[in-house]
């Protein structure tokens, strides 16, 4: 677990790996799997879980003094504060729940800030056990189906051989970040895949001194004991803003709306009352579901406004 450090130390760089954070204090892991709290250089915090850091030891604990190039952040921003879950990622797996029942506009939200920073997502729909609840959530997933985003069912409660099979290929050789809302089995998913995960958020929310069960601390646990394949918990939320992202560029990072955005009369089509619009003539003919052009008319008015 962390270590506070003693004694007399070298002044050499150190690279390490950003495997817990909360508010400015982080957990640095290095090569040889040492964990050493770490405080940002200067007043303001840049690194995020996954990050790659070369940071110094001092007297005690450690110091960050660089957070190295990044290929890629998942975040969120609205008109206060922007919010980063994690660096460096493979894939986001979206977990939502049959009951209760999911946002399917915070759903399009992490959807559209993962293509914005082009990572893999992945939705998992959780409480297959609930038959009547699961059928009725698997129809709104219908679309997401359709648009090639893999959809995975789960029961994790109940999870059997099948599932965990499914979960252990999904994940394998890969960082993935579990994102979702209250309710839909995060913890339960995170337990069933990293034996022990409850003992370790403890440790380091000790050691950041965030409290024993907090919300607000992000946390990267191996899934094997050769380091290839890595869970990110991260907090829970209530909205998800996207101001980072301009309001014509949110067609591009909807691929049902995408696919027909080139189709339009005019180059700078808003998508909402142009004649000639591609993506008009597919909602009214059906292939673009009502809910997401619905979601779209709300984000993009959403967005026009954040840029004044």
């Amino acid at each position: 677990m962390a270590k506070q450090r003693s004694g007399a130390e070298g002044t050499a760089l150190r690279e390490g790996l950003v495997v817990g954070s909360h508010g400015r204090h982080c957990i640095v892991e290095t090569p040889d799997g040492e964990r050493v709290i770490c405080h940002p250089r200067g007043k303001k915090s840049q690194a995020v879980v996954g990050d790659r850091v070369q940071w110094q030891a001092s007297q005690d604990e450690g110091t960050i003094e660089k957070v190295l190039p990044r290929t890629n952040l998942f975040y969120r921003q609205d008109e206060i504060r922007t919010k980063s879950f994690a660096a460096n990622l493979d894939q986001v797996l979206i977990l939502v729940a049959a009951e209760p029942e999911f946002s399917e506009s915070q759903l399009a939200r992490a959807l559209i800030a993962a293509e914005a920073e082009h990572i893999t997502p992945v939705i998992a729909l959780n409480k297959r056990d609930l038959t009547t609840a699961f059928a009725r959530a698997w129809e709104r997933l219908a679309p997401y189906r359709q648009m090639n985003y893999q959809v995975l069912p789960l029961a994790l409660t109940a999870a059997d051989a099948a599932d965990r099979d499914a979960l252990a290929g999904l994940l394998a050789g890969k960082t993935t970040l579990v994102l979702g809302p209250s309710g839909a089995g995060k913890s339960t998913l995170i337990n069933l895949l990293v034996p022990g995960a409850s003992a370790q958020t403890g440790e380091i929310s000790q050691a950041l001194n965030s409290g024993k069960h907090t919300t607000t601390t992000t946390t990267w646990y191996w899934m094997d004991k050769a380091s290839d394949t890595a869970l990110i918990d991260s907090p829970g939320f209530q909205e998800f803003g996207l101001h980072h992202i301009e309001a014509m560029r949110l067609a591009r990072l909807m691929p049902d709306v995408a696919e027909h955005a080139t189709e339009c009369k005019f180059y700078n089509c808003t998508h909402l009352h142009e004649p000639g619009c591609g993506v008009i003539a597919q909602v009214e003919r059906g292939a673009i579901s009502p809910s997401r052009y619905r979601i779209y008319g709300e984000l993009f008015a959403e967005l026009s406004q954040s840029r004044y």
